[in-house]
């Protein structure tokens, strides 16, 4: 079961911040990111919550 993060994204496309929801995901390093996708665009949107 993949957690859910539901927060401000930055989107460098746009150059503004999203609210949106996204999955939570633990990258290679340990660190923990949620991916979404920018619901004005729809570029790819990442944010490092911390580490796992």
């Amino acid at each position: 079961m993949a957690d859910k993060y539901s927060g401000e994204f930055y989107c460098v496309k746009c150059k503004d911040k999203r609210t949106t929801e996204g999955d939570v995901v633990v990258s290679e390093n340990g660190r923990r990111m949620a991916k979404a996708v920018c619901p004005e665009c729809g570029t790819k949107l990442n944010r490092i919550l911390g580490k796992a």
